[in-house]
């Protein structure tokens, strides 16, 4: 029997989401109460519409090499906006991996609603700093644009450029990486709150000791 190399394999679609998930597991582990566990992230070249589309096939090269599979993709981009919500394109996309080989339990994929920057905002302080804005400018920022029932912008990727323009600070990677190794990790955001439960239920400290 082949033993696994890694406990997880993450297919995400660009370098912001990997660099966010990698970030995370590396340096935020405690905060999430799992261990450092052997990990690889990976990016598809379609970005979220192909994920969404070979995300299977994909993944059916990690059997036998990794004890668990994790997908990220964004709502927007995805090509099934239209027609799926995020929880049927989960519940889809995790059929169709199972049904390439995997167990159902070592699976979970997770849509970004509406888009990865929705992570962005949270109330942390550090959200400023990293948008190269003060807090104060932050706020009259976000009273300038509509905001949701959570307070955070419907349309966060446009919040989120439109704030770097104003401070005139490059978009890159690195701010995700910044904001996903400094801001709380206990903010309700139905997608984060499913990585966070899912990574607890699957590499929990106690099964590591």
């Amino acid at each position: 029997m082949m033993v696994d190399e890694l406990d997880l394999i993450v297919l995400t679609a660009d370098a912001d989401a990997a660099i966010t998930v990698r970030t995370l597991l590396e340096k935020r582990h405690n905060a999430i109460s799992i261990p450092l566990i052997p990990f690889k992230v990976v990016r598809h070249p379609n970005r979220d519409s192909g994920v969404y589309r070979d995300a299977p096939e994909f993944l059916r090269t990690y059997l036998g090499k990794a004890r668990h599979a994790l997908v990220l993709l964004d709502y927007h981009g995805s090509g099934a906006e239209h027609r799926e919500s995020p929880q049927e394109i989960e519940e889809g996309l995790e059929d169709r991996i199972s049904q390439a080989g995997w167990d159902r339990e070592q699976i979970r994929v997770i849509v970004l609603e509406p888009e990865l920057e929705v992570w962005v905002w949270s109330k942390s302080p550090n959200v400023s700093n990293a948008l190269g804005m003060s807090a104060s400018d932050l706020t009259a920022f976000l009273n300038q644009v509509d905001l949701d029932e959570r307070g955070k912008p419907r349309d966060p990727k446009d919040a989120m450029e439109r704030a770097l323009r104003q401070s005139r600070k490059p978009l890159s990677p690195e701010i995700f990486r910044q904001l996903a190794g400094s801001v709380s990790l206990k903010a309700s955001e139905r997608s984060f709150d499913r990585f966070r439960e899912r990574m607890q239920y699957w590499f929990h400290l106690e099964e590591k000791a």
